[in-house]
């Protein structure tokens, strides 16, 4: 009824359609720039992650890592009806203990494309990364941003081969010349500068001054098997590793392996879980050793590289390849070793949840050990974190972990333990002081 009458009341006075205009313009105005109106005065104040030998350190604290994986905060970020689900995740994280998420900082090519063609980019999508990294600092989570996919999705490495070969200045048609074609290595070159030197216009850092991010990743999974000696991929990981450098000496590097053993290893036939693995144009040590890669990359996908092995086996054997990166982190790198993805399929044809939670369970004892004992496995990435209604965006791995009690209650065991290692940082005290205090 009193709607009814004021509407009928402006409408008299000529009002209504002007004023209804008015309400649209500023409706369509925090639809595409709202996020500028957001006070991120109020972020947690964040130091860089240094390192110092087989150590991460913050503040000139030890710092060990739990971490997660959610890919799709970026790509999530660009659409306004997803965008809740960056603050969902980053909230839930820092009140489990989580202190850094591993996610892309590319989407070459495609739906929500970062970058729309060699040098061109969606500032809608870059307003997108600059939201997640925004909303990172706010919740005192730093972020490892990846720069390009190994893989096709997202773009990745394919994207790039297609785009110089549409512009008919490609070698090859090979997605492996994404390595060694001069015009792809300048293509790739152009986007990390545009990346490193991006200023975030909601906080007015540039990226390469901003502490959120922990580190940057060159590839995700690197494998150039058209040349399994090794040589071309390491030769586009020296060029890449120290153009990185030379614009950011700031932050962390790593390479974004996955930890196998190349043919010139000796732990090739020990360590690898198969005889394929030491054929893929990737060596963990030869690739890490390189003084322009600050730490190490490992992934543990025991069921996905077996697949005559039961459960107890697979278990068994990721212990071992854990150890052993440890092992070489310690004895060989001399550097720190992130476990950056781990995860057990739900479609495996013996699958019990259980399982899941034994599996995760023994790789972050792995990392408590090691923590205790000032080695070099110094943290480890659960694959993956999605939240509510994200069920297309699984892949077998994905878990929603407030949804599952017993891994919830692993995933803050482990915050616990490793606060109590390196003593709680300022940004987790709100929220493990309380429920960490009876576990101790």
């Amino acid at each position: 009824m009193v709607k009814s009458s004021v509407s009928r009341m402006l409408a008299g006075n000529g009002l209504f359609y002007p004023i209804i205009g008015f309400a649209s313009f500023i409706a369509f105005l925090y639809l595409s720039f709202g996020d500028l109106w957001v006070n991120y005065s109020k972020e947690i104040n964040l130091s860089f992650v240094e390192r110092n030998g087989t150590q991460f350190y913050v503040d000139g604290k030890a710092f060990y890592v739990n971490g997660w994986n959610s890919y799709w905060l970026m790509d999530h970020a660009a659409d306004y009806s997803t965008r809740p689900r960056i603050r969902t995740m980053l909230q839930a994280s820092a009140k489990m203990g989580l202190t850094v998420c591993r996610t892309w900082a590319f989407n070459d090519g495609g739906y929500n494309a970062l970058q729309i063609s060699p040098g061109k980019f969606d500032e809608k999508v870059f307003r997108a990364l600059d939201h997640v990294i925004a909303e990172a600092r706010r919740n005192g989570i730093r972020l490892i941003l990846s720069l390009v996919n190994n893989l096709q999705a997202y773009g990745g490495k394919t994207q790039y081969v297609k785009w110089a070969w549409e512009e008919g200045v490609a070698l090859s048609s090979s997605n492996d010349s994404f390595f060694y074609d001069p015009s792809i290595r300048r293509y790739f070159k152009n986007y990390v500068k545009t990346v490193l030197t991006r200023r975030n216009i909601y906080t007015g850092i540039e990226y390469r001054d901003d502490p959120t991010i922990f580190a940057w990743e060159l590839i995700n999974e690197p494998r150039c098997m058209t040349d399994p000696s090794g040589d071309t991929l390491q030769d586009w990981i020296e060029e890449m590793s120290t153009f990185v450098k030379s614009i950011d000496r700031k932050h962390l590097l790593t390479v974004g392996l996955e930890g196998f053993y190349g043919p010139r290893s000796p732990k090739k036939s020990i360590a690898n879980p198969e005889v394929w693995a030491a054929d893929l144009g990737s060596d963990f040590i030869r690739n890490s050793i390189l003084s322009t890669v600050d730490f190490a990359s490992v992934h543990v996908y025991p069921d996905h590289w077996f697949h005559h092995k039961n459960f107890e086996e697979m278990l068994k054997f990721a212990a071992k390849w854990m150890l052993s990166h440890i092992e070489d982190g310690d004895r060989e790198l001399k550097k720190p070793v992130l476990f950056t993805e781990f995860g057990l399929s739900n479609d495996n044809e013996d699958f019990e949840p259980a399982q899941r939670d034994r599996f995760l369970k023994m790789v972050l004892d792995v990392i408590y050990k090691s923590a205790k004992r000032n080695r070099s496995g110094a943290g480890s990435f659960f694959w993956q974190f999605l939240v509510e209604r994200m069920e297309r965006f699984n892949d077998e791995y994905g878990i929603v972990p407030w949804e599952n009690p017993s891994t919830y209650r692993l995933i803050t065991d482990q915050s616990c333990r490793l606060a109590k290692v390196q003593g709680l940082l300022s940004t987790q005290a709100e929220h493990l002081k309380n429920f960490c205090a009876p576990r101790n």
